[in-house]
């Protein structure tokens, strides 16, 4: 018998937790994450930065789906990403230079709600793994690493 592959080991995962990654997704889809988050960007209000929080919550999620865990390490462009829209508390001076503090946030938080819908998806309807990489599937193989 063949041994099980790191992406058929992700699939599994992905399976495993299904009804969990649903639950948050659909905390995250809500009028008070998704919607008020990104409203609260455009209306220059401090209450943007409580998007962070969400961004870790999916960031969190996702690394538990890691088929190799002791060496996790996401994708340098993402972690770029999240490390540029996480970790920031508000200043006043911010409003001078609006989206140059609050972009990167929203910018981690839609990347990250990505990588979750991807995983919703193909765990939803990928039975197996296969040469042929839908996209989606392709950049959450990106995300761990395995592409």
């Amino acid at each position: 018998m063949a041994a099980i592959t790191l992406q058929e080991q992700l699939l599994q995962n992905i399976k495993a937790k299904l009804p969990e990654l649903k639950k948050l997704l659909k905390k995250i889809n809500s009028h008070w994450c998704y919607e008020d988050h990104i409203y609260r960007f455009y209306h220059y209000s401090y209450k943007v930065y409580g998007i962070q929080d969400l961004t870790i919550k999916i960031v969190e999620a996702l690394k538990t789906l890691d088929p190799n865990p002791e060496k996790f390490e996401m994708n340098s462009f993402f972690d770029k990403i999240y490390k540029e829209g996480t970790g920031k508390k508000f200043k006043s001076i911010h409003n001078k230079n609006w989206t140059r503090h609050t972009r990167p946030m929203v910018e981690a938080f839609l990347h990250a709600k990505y990588f979750l819908e991807m995983a919703i998806r193909y765990g939803k309807t990928m039975e197996t793994t296969s040469n042929e990489l839908p996209s989606g599937w392709a950049g959450l193989l990106y995300f761990y690493g395995l592409r």
